[in-house]
């Protein structure tokens, strides 16, 4: 029940005045106690809520799946393991479980999203789990994506394999590991919003995807935003709002 609805039954004469003023303070969240579900947040900023399961319990995991599928919201759950899973499965049997991009995700109905597309590129087979989590997550916010992986600066040629794909597209994620540049690359030659996704993938001096997030945070191409380390959910956000622009 939205405000419209409350403050339509109370006028109606079908809430009274203190029923519905404390349907009105509790609009937008649902106070579990160890978790404030923000059931508003589709409608203020584009984005659902969204579950973070990486140092949750499985079972807090499973309980706040529960209560978000029993009030209509769609489900996505990011960095979740094969266990949170299954219990998920239990309350939600729908579920899909994408086991390299670690998500879980459930929607009520499919929704049409229109032609454009946002790209997502990965340097190499070792960036696919961030990749996919970016895909899982511009999927789920009802988005045309279209992957194109392994086609790193090692090879560059591969890159030019997929060129009309990756200039046609809205919005392009580049997700790369080792020094990032892959993501400059790409900035140099498109006319598009490019988001860099700099990963821990690599060598000693990579030190966790310093190197790379550094890399692309001085890229030289004018168009290159960048996100934090292995973060493909934050960039699939921000190549959803742009590509719904």
């Amino acid at each position: 029940m939205d405000f419209r609805d409350i403050l339509e039954k109370y006028k109606a004469g079908e809430l009274g005045l203190e029923e519905a003023s404390s349907k009105l303070a509790n609009q937008g969240s649902d106070d579990m106690g160890f978790a404030n579900i923000d059931t508003n947040r589709q409608k203020r900023t584009g984005i659902p809520e969204v579950i973070y399961a990486s140092g949750k319990t499985t079972e807090q995991v499973r309980l706040i799946v529960e209560r978000m599928y029993s009030k209509g919201l769609d489900i996505l759950a990011t960095r979740a393991s094969e266990e949170m899973f299954k219990a998920v499965k239990t309350v939600v049997p729908n579920a899909v479980y994408n086991a390299l991009a670690r998500t879980i995700s459930y929607k009520h109905k499919e929704e049409n999203c229109s032609e454009n597309y946002i790209a997502i590129i990965s340097a190499g087979t070792s960036d696919l789990p961030v990749a996919e989590e970016a895909a899982e997550t511009a999927r789920f916010l009802n988005n045309k994506v279209i992957t194109i992986y392994d086609v790193g600066v090692a090879g560059i040629h591969r890159l030019f394999h997929k060129w009309d794909l990756i200039r046609n597209a809205r919005v392009v994620i580049v997700v790369a590991g080792m020094e990032g540049a892959l993501a400059s690359v790409v900035g140099g030659l498109v006319d598009k919003p490019v988001i860099g996704v700099p990963t821990s993938i690599g060598y000693g001096a990579s030190f966790q995807g310093l190197s790379a997030l550094l890399s692309m945070l001085n890229s030289c191409a004018s168009g290159v935003s960048v996100v934090n380390i292995d973060n493909g959910f934050g960039a699939a956000c921000q190549a959803s709002l742009i590509n719904k622009l």
